[in-house]
Parts: C-alpha cells; sequence; structure tokens
C-alpha cells in the first residue's frame, strides 16, 4: 500500500509540473561535481597562478556563490547529500564507501529515493559520468538507484588516471558491463558527456546529466602538454604545485568541451548549468583553499567551503553573486522546484513523502530573493584509523557561530566566523552559553542520523 501511495503521490508532481511548464519545455539538467577542488582553486575564486577560461564563463554568463559548503569534508557523503537533499547520516553514508568492508564507512539506505528516480516523475532521463562512489555492487548500482544510464567508474579513487584501476580491481563499467577503456578519465568523461548530450538533442524528454569527475584528486596526473604549458608560464611555480594546477587546466578543459556541445546541439538555452565539488582541497599536494583554514577531511572551513556555479541562460543574471548561504544537499530541492514541483517554506516539495534537509536555491538563482532564510547546518564525517577509531568528527553553525571537532578525539572549539574568518580563536571558555546551545544543536543532529544504519549487515534486505 505504501509504494501504490507513493505512486500516485508523484503521479500528481508530474501533472503539476505539466501545468506549470504549460508548452514550455522544462529545463535540461547538467550538474557537474568535481573531486576535491579547493575553494580558491579557480581563477574566479581568486587563484593566482591558475587559468581556468570555461568554468569562469559559468561565473560570468551566471551566478556565483561565496559562502557554498560541501555536506562534509570527504566524498562519499556530500554525494549522497546531493543526490538526496538529505544529511549524510540520514541517508546511511555519514564516512567513505571503500573497496574493503573493514575501513567502509557508509551504506546506502536501501528506501532511499535519489535524484534520477525523483525527476523521473516529471519526465526526465538520467545519466551519471564518471564517479559513483555510493555503492560497489548491486543493489547499490547507479542503475539500480534510478539513473537510466550509466558510463563511469564505481570506486572511490584511481590509482592510475590511465588504468583506472583501484586496489588492482576494475570498477569501470557501461551501465552494468565492465569494460577498460583507453585514455585519461578526464578525457574519457568528457567525451562520454558529450556523447550523452548530442543522443539527448534528438529527443523530446528533458535530462539530468551528473557529469561527476574523478579530477583533481590525487593521484595528481595531468597529460605531459598540460604541465609544459603551466611549467612554461609560471617557471617560479613549486613543482607540486604545478601538477595540481596544469590537472585542473586539463579538467576546465574538458568542462569547456561539454559546454561547447551544448552549444552545438542547441541545448545551451535551455539547460541549468551547476558546477561545484564534493569537498575543499587536499593542501598536501598543493591545493590553495582560499583564505580559509585547513583542508579536506577537515571540519574547518577549508575542507568545507568550496566553488558553486550555476548558469541558465537570460534566467540567472549573468555576472551576479551571492553570499547565500549554501549547501551541497540544497541541488536536490533545486532542481525539483526547475523541473515543476511544488516546495514549500522549509524548502522541501509539498508532492515529495521523502522528508528534505536542503533548501532550495531557486528564489536566489532567479533574483525573487536576496537570501535563504536563517538556518542551522550539521556535519558530520565517520571515519577509520588511529585518528578516528570508527568515530565521528562533527561541526555545527548557527547564525556566525561555528561548533568544530576536526577529529573525534580533539576537544570541541567553537569560533564566530564573522569575527575570526581563519578560526583562530576558540571562544568557548569566553561564550559558555553560545557553547552549550551549539553542543544541544550538534547532538540532536547526530541523534537524528544514528536512526539510520551505515553497515551493509544491517542494511541488506
Amino acid at each position: 500500500m505504501r509504494n501504490i501511495f507513493i505512486s500516485i503521490v508523484l503521479l500528481s508532481c508530474f501533472f503539476y509540473g505539466f501545468s506549470l511548464w504549460g508548452n514550455e519545455t522544462p529545463p535540461n539538467f547538467l550538474v557537474v561535481l568535481v573531486d576535491d577542488l579547493g575553494y580558491g582553486d579557480l581563477s574566479c575564486y581568486g587563484s593566482p597562478n591558475l587559468k581556468t577560461p570555461n568554468i569562469d564563463a559559468l561565473a560570468a554568463e551566471g551566478m556565483r556563490f561565496t559562502r557554498f559548503r560541501a555536506n562534509c569534508c570527504v566524498c562519499s557523503p556530500s554525494r549522497a547529500s546531493l543526490l538526496s537533499g538529505m544529511y549524510p547520516d540520514r541517508t546511511g553514508v555519514p564516512g567513505v564507501i571503500r573497496t574493503h568492508a573493514d575501513n567502509s564507512w557508509g551504506y546506502l539506505a536501501p528506501n532511499l529515493t535519489l535524484l534520477p528516480a525523483a525527476l523521473k516523475q516529471f519526465g526526465y532521463d538520467s545519466a551519471i559520468i564518471g564517479k559513483w562512489h555510493l555503492g560497489l555492487e548491486t543493489p547499490n548500482t547507479p542503475n539500480l538507484r534510478g539513473f537510466d544510464f550509466f558510463h563511469g567508474f564505481l570506486g572511490d579513487m584511481m590509482d592510475d588516471y590511465y588504468h583506472h584501476r583501484r586496489h588492482d580491481v576494475n570498477y569501470m563499467r557501461h551501465n552494468e558491463e565492465t569494460i577498460d577503456p583507453k585514455g585519461h578519465a578526464t578525457d574519457l568523461f568528457t567525451d562520454w558527456a558529450c556523447q550523452y548530450i548530442r543522443k539527448r538533442s534528438d529527443e523530446k524528454k528533458p535530462f539530468f546529466l551528473y557529469l561527476a569527475y574523478n579530477a583533481p584528486h590525487t593521484p595528481i596526473q595531468p597529460p605531459p602538454e598540460f604541465l609544459e604549458r603551466v611549467q612554461k608560464r609560471e617557471p617560479d611555480l613549486d613543482p607540486k604545485r604545478a601538477k595540481l594546477v596544469a590537472l585542473i587546466e586539463h579538467l576546465d578543459n574538458g568542462v569547456g568541451n561539454v559546454l561547447k556541445t551544448l552549444e552545438e546541439t542547441g541545448l545551451s538555452k535551455n539547460t541549468v548549468v551547476i558546477f561545484t565539488s564534493d569537498n575543499g582541497g587536499q593542501l598536501d599536494v598543493g591545493a590553495f583553499n582560499g583564505q580559509h583554514r585547513g583542508g579536506k577531511t577537515q571540519m574547518y572551513e577549508g575542507g568545507l567551503k568550496i566553488p558553486f556555479l550555476v548558469r541558465w541562460s537570460n534566467r540567472i543574471k549573468a555576472g551576479s553573486t551571492t553570499e547565500t548561504q549554501g549547501v551541497l544537499m540544497d541541488v536536490f530541492p533545486t532542481l525539483l522546484e526547475l523541473a515543476g514541483a511544488r516546495i514549500n517554506t522549509k524548502g522541501q516539495a509539498d508532492c515529495f513523502t521523502q522528508r528534505i534537509d536542503g533548501l532550495s536555491l531557486c528564489g536566489v538563482m532567479l533574483g525573487e530573493k536576496e537570501s535563504l532564510p536563517e538556518r542551522t547546518l550539521y556535519f558530520v564525517r565517520r571515519e577509520g584509523g588511529l585518528p578516528f577509531g570508527g568515530k565521528t568528527s562533527n561541526a555545527f553553525i548557527r547564525g556566525n557561530w561555528k561548533l568544530v571537532q576536526t577529529t573525534p578525539f580533539s576537544p570541541l572549539e567553537l569560533f564566530n566566523l564573522a569575527d575570526d574568518p581563519m578560526e583562530t580563536q576558540d571562544l568557548k571558555t569566553k561564550a559558555p552559553q553560545e557553547f552549550r546551545r551549539s553542543i544541544q544543536g550538534m547532538m540532536l543532529n547526530i541523534q537524528e542520523g544514528g536512526r539510520v544504519p551505515w553497515q551493509a549487515s544491517t542494511n541488506k534486505p
């Protein structure tokens, strides 16, 4: 009966969306998620030695967010939030899903409806090109979790961008088929995305393309010609930094080819393009996270703050910026609303039974609102090894106050981000009332997330 009820409700969504758009075709969606790109590692976000003209064009032609965060400081949890609109631990993915079970810290909840399945109710065809990282086997592969098409990599990272293996396992797939393509992974994902877009140009149904690049995740392995170009242009650049810059510029070239294909197929005008990252940059490989403390794996702002750009021709004001505080889980309700769903005052779809934690960004993007309603934000990461021991690290933001425990064994710290954006002055003894309020807010979120199992053995039917 529950499934019948959900089907009836979602069917009503479809008819509402049809009436909303009338004879006008609903927009296509291209979400480009890159891996470990630091907040400051784009020209349009202040990098002094990077040239990313194609990604910068999205900022020039659309909106740039300056206070956007990932839902986690590492991969899998952020991806789960983007595709569900929920906090990571409520999806069953508080930590990184890995090849070896004794070091894997998440299992995608069986009853969770992800974005491609939700958009399908509005007539969308959905594809993922690139990195999945939310499950390595049935039932948690892309085709079994709502995507119509998958051409990419199941795993967490590649040990080599040209050989595409992880721990000597081949995770490259074309839908459910194991494949062994030749070439740099960034080029492969770019080519496959362009092929999908060209195919969709002959179809009437709108599409959702989730293009998830591995770059610029380690290993830092740019094509030689891109490294040579950077070294010639920036001869004094640290060699480690030069390799990362070259890998990012190669990524920018790939994004440019995808955007060019949208133009050539006539799809660009009615395609909402989002570009963002899953977490902050990795410091020990030369990443630049802007004027923020820390980086990937840390709950400080350098691990959470990410670039976020959105373009929709003639709908979003070109060259606009916003200080709206957004997070990756906001992508889910945003795309649902653009597809035709009615979103209530809490940012949730009236016709969608699954509770959504994110808020729709539509009003801000379209210039109808200056900002989103004030809200608290919660961040979680579960991890193994000696620094974590299978426990969680957390952060909690209320207004300008941020409570941080960046490892389970480190002390809680309280910062005022307005006065101290670099998070250098711990104020928990000077602001004891706010410290207690923040701990209480964090505890409530931890309790909420604890209702969802994150181990495969307890989640499998």
